[in-house]
């Protein structure tokens, strides 16, 4: 369950990442970020030196929200198993 919930942590800064790519996409003096989860879930923000590329970043949203909600069945599902365990048990 702990991995699960760090990959929702990650995919949500990841979401931050990319929705502050696009609030800025106006901005002529923005430099876009990059985010990427490394090996152990952790996220790191990569300056791209380049302005916000919309196409790109509305892409990426739908990838980051699918690996998002991918999470949350598995969670809900240990969930229901670690309620029926303790109701065995009690």
């Amino acid at each position: 369950m702990v991995i699960n919930s760090t990959s929702m942590q990650s995919h949500q800064l990841l979401m931050d990442i990319n929705s502050n790519n696009i609030a800025n996409v106006n901005n002529d003096k923005f430099s876009a970020k990059e985010g990427r989860i490394g090996d152990k879930l952790e996220v790191s923000s990569v300056d791209t030196n380049q302005p916000t590329d919309l196409t790109k970043e509305i892409t990426n949203q739908i990838v980051i929200e699918d690996g998002f909600n991918a999470q949350a069945p598995v969670i809900k599902t240990e969930d229901k198993m670690m309620g029926t365990l303790l109701n065995i048990k009690g």
